[in-house]
């Protein structure tokens, strides 16, 4: 066993390096370069989109709301990457990691764009009326690849049952019996029953629940960090000095800035900031699919938040109390490291209660999120006869995560999260010609500015 778990290790850190890191921060550069960078020309038109218009047309195609669809992706990216994720970036990189976390961020956004422009382009509405989309539709349509869909779909089911089920229940059962002695079988049966509740009834309850839980979470984590900001306001310059410094000089937390390399800072800001947003891995796009709206860019335009609101924002957050609070180098890594962080900055019962009910929404929600995106690809391969049945297996197996020994489960679940990058990959390098018709054809017919607030932009 140990062998097998040391080769699957070594697969996993083989794949999450250098290679796949530059072909996502890669193509996120080249559909920046070609959609003329449309996350910074049009942000302020997707935040409308995303958080203010949220009426939608009676007879648009679609099963969810364009904010629903948002919610349902941010709650299975908005988890343990920005609370654990974060930390092990700045305690191994130093505080520049924040840096490159933020480019990944900014490409990445370019990439999410182009992923739901083409969810939504090729998706098909089952024999239920349902919605079906994702890399796995429009590779297999769009690149007439029906073997390397099925691929994807494969790589995703696996991921889904690893990073987005056991390991999460695993890491809220440890967060809930370290502060408050809950033992792990209790949060397994709590977490258990609750997700089920969920997930039974499909994508229009994921939504609804997405809709609710995830704005209360993030505002709740947020109001905690920015609390800490404010009453460290005076140290905030010199926390972004450090940022934007040490981003490309060679100092990491660990070891004491000993054997630290400007290289070592970019491969875990990117590393990290990838394992956050999920941009370019190709999960959200599945729940991009089933967004009501009659144009794909108008649900593209939405989706790019969410690595907007997930890195810039969230991981933003975090990372200025890592820094600001002085742990960043204390030796401490990944979640045990922002507790510290929070309870030097609030106090030490409110930190670590802070931290850990954080961590615990947060992970749960990426459960109901995963659980959508697992619950497609296993249609895609098996037909909509399997969906009942993998609803319950799933279930069953959020309470076997929270009371089992992970640590090959987390191999296994990184590698093939990192396996399901390729084909998504591919599948946009070489549709970007229809990414970029589609992004054309809609702002020449206007449809990018038809809200006031939009085109009074438009005109400064």
């Amino acid at each position: 066993m140990d062998i097998l778990r040391s080769y699957i290790q070594t697969a996993s850190d083989f794949l999450w390096g250098f290679p796949l890191i530059i072909l996502l921060v890669g193509t996120g550069f080249w559909l920046t370069f070609n959609l003329r960078g449309i996350q910074f020309t049009r942000l302020w038109h997707a935040l409308y989109l995303a958080l203010i218009k949220r009426k939608e047309d009676g007879d648009e195609p679609g099963d969810i709301t364009h904010f629903q669809a948002l919610m349902t992706a941010l709650s299975a990216t908005v988890g343990t990457g920005n609370i654990a994720g974060v930390a092990t970036a700045i305690a191994v990189g130093g505080p520049g990691a924040l840096f490159w976390m933020w480019i990944t961020g900014l490409v990445g956004m370019a990439t999410k764009y182009s992923e739901a422009v083409l969810a939504v382009k090729y998706r098909e509405v089952d024999e239920y009326g349902t919605m079906s989309g994702g890399p796995m539709y429009y590779i297999s349509k769009g690149l007439n690849a029906k073997w390397l869909g099925a691929l994807f779909a494969f790589f995703a089911a696996i991921a889904a049952f690893g990073i987005g089920n056991m390991v999460q229940s695993n890491s809220v059962a440890d967060a809930l019996e370290s502060s408050f002695n809950l033992p792990y079988w209790q949060t397994g049966i709590i977490l258990t029953i609750a997700t089920a509740l969920v997930i039974i009834g499909g994508i229009k309850n994921i939504g609804r629940v997405a809709g609710v839980l995830v704005p209360i979470m993030i505002v709740l984590y947020m109001g905690a960090a920015l609390i800490i900001i404010f009453m460290h306001i005076s140290l905030i310059p010199a926390a972004f000095e450090m940022i934007i410094v040490y981003a490309f000089t060679p100092k990491a937390g660990l070891g004491g800035f000993l054997g630290a390399t400007v290289m070592l800072t970019v491969r875990m800001g990117v590393a990290r900031g990838v394992f956050s947003n999920e941009s370019g891995l190709g999960s959200s796009p599945i729940a991009a699919a089933a967004a009501k709206t009659k144009h794909p860019v108008s649900q593209a335009l939405v989706s790019m938040t969410q690595t907007f609101i997930d890195t810039i924002v969230v991981c933003t957050m975090t990372g200025l109390v890592l820094i600001i609070s002085g742990e960043w180098s204390s030796g401490l890594t990944g979640a045990r490291l922002t507790t510290v962080a929070f309870t030097t900055g609030i106090g030490s019962v409110a930190g670590e209660y802070i931290v850990s009910i954080g961590l615990a929404l947060f992970a749960y929600s990426t459960i109901l999120g995963w659980s959508y995106y697992g619950e497609k690809s296993i249609e895609y391969l098996l037909g909509i006869k399997a969906v009942k049945p993998y609803r319950y297996i799933f279930t069953v197996f959020v309470f076997v995560g929270a009371v089992a020994e992970l640590e090959t489960v987390w191999s296994i679940a990184d590698l093939f999260n990192a396996l399901m990058a390729f084909p998504n990959l591919v599948g946009l390098l070489v549709l970007t010609p229809v990414i970029v018709k589609v992004t054309k054809e809609y702002f020449d017919q206007g449809l990018g500015g038809s809200d006031k607030s939009f085109m009074k932009s438009e005109k400064k």
